[in-house]
């Protein structure tokens, strides 16, 4: 849930929905925690005589073998009796595991389709679950923005039928359309978040993805002012571990729009607005993009290498405009809240401020690496200090 009173909903032109700070807002500040309605496995369809997986197929923390707990209908795995027992109610609903089974059983579609459309087939399963197991959650699923493209489309045309074969819903359950799993393809497609894997330090992939019902109305700038985090593998037992926590990385005013970066801040402005255009289907014209773009590619590696190496002292004299307020040019951003962790590319966001002062602290929303926010440069912390 918001924060309370921190933030609120509003449409913003040429964006849509977006959310806005109702009052200054504070770096480091929790302004989201935001549960998820329906998660689904990033990883490919096995076969169902494997047992084989990293995760449980609940909570997606990372599974310790000595007590993991098999299905015994399937292969899924996880992590506690407790989360076999409040998954049968819900994620893995023999609705779900039947499915997911003759799903795998399929040999035509099990070798001869991308991953791609496996993720998919994975998420309208749990979706029509959702729909047995919540309906309210999965009216909530259907508020989502997204109109489905022609991608969305031949999709569905293919999965519709796949899906609806496997295992009959109950009686009296909404009635699946081809045109309603067009649809539920486009909000997974414009909204689900990725819980990645453990970061360590090479290639990381994403073990599960999620949608989170308002985290999904964050609109995306290629220098945000927040960031969110997943402590999927260290939350508390008694927390919600999929969850994600947004917090601010700086400072802004009432009345500003909240915005996260859809990928890291790292990427060149070709391949920002090839990314966007491709898997959300608008393209970027943020302070940064209108920059960039009279940019060729050459000229934008050597200006963002310059601007890597430009005195902090001096960028942040020139980071305040005329009313006041920061504008966070690319060097300030990149030098301050940019993780410089090999391989990491991760963005900082200060620990949350206590009551009286703020934090010195900044983590790492990737690697989870602290550093002391000094002047003139920022000391490593080990996570022990």
């Amino acid at each position: 849930m918001a924060a309370e009173g921190l933030l609120s909903v509003a449409e913003i032109d040429g964006r849509g929905r977006g959310l806005v700070s109702t009052q200054p807002l504070k770096a480091g500040q929790v302004v989201l925690r935001d549960s998820p309605i329906l998660l689904y496995s990033a990883f490919p369809l096995q076969n169902p005589s494997s047992s084989s997986s990293s995760y449980c197929h609940h909570c997606f923390r990372t599974l310790q073998s000595s007590s993991s707990i098999n299905c015994s209908s399937c292969s899924a795995l996880f992590c506690s009796a407790t989360c076999l027992s409040s998954a049968t109610s819900s994620s893995h609903s023999p609705y779900v595991c039947q499915s997911l089974t003759r799903l795998c059983n399929s040999s035509h579609f099990f070798l001869n389709h991308l991953l791609e459309r496996q993720l998919q087939s994975r998420f309208l399963i749990a979706a029509y679950n959702l729909s047995l197991v919540s309906p309210s959650k999965f009216q909530t699923l259907l508020s989502f923005q997204g109109i489905p493209s022609a991608n969305d489309a031949s999709a569905a045309e293919f999965l519709h039928s796949l899906i609806s074969s496997l295992c009959l819903p109950r009686p009296n359950s909404t009635p699946f359309s081809l045109e309603l799993t067009a649809a539920l393809l486009a909000k997974d497609r414009l909204n689900a978040f990725g819980l990645m894997e453990p970061f360590n330090g090479g290639q990381r992939s994403v073990r599960a993805y999620g949608l989170y019902p308002k985290a999904s109305l964050f609109n995306h700038d290629c220098l945000p002012n927040a960031c969110r985090f997943d402590y999927v593998d260290t939350a508390m037992e008694n927390e919600n571990n999929a969850d994600i926590i947004v917090r601010m990385i700086h400072d802004v005013p009432q009345g500003r729009e909240i915005c996260l970066s859809y990928f890291p801040v790292n990427f060149d402005y070709a391949t920002r607005q090839k990314r966007l255009i491709e898997d959300y289907g608008f393209a970027c014209d943020c302070d940064r993009c209108k920059v960039e773009a009279n940019w060729s590619d050459n000229e934008n590696e050597k200006e963002e290498e310059e601007a890597m190496e430009e005195d902090e002292d001096e960028e942040m004299a020139g980071a305040e405009n005329e009313n006041g307020e920061n504008d966070f040019p690319h060097a300030y951003f990149f030098m301050r809240y940019m993780c410089d962790g090999d391989n990491c590319w991760g963005t900082l966001a200060p620990l949350p401020p206590s009551d009286v002062s703020p934090s010195t602290v900044m983590e790492c929303n990737v690697c989870g690496k602290l550093k002391n926010d000094v002047v003139g440069g920022e000391d490593t912390l080990s996570m022990d200090d």
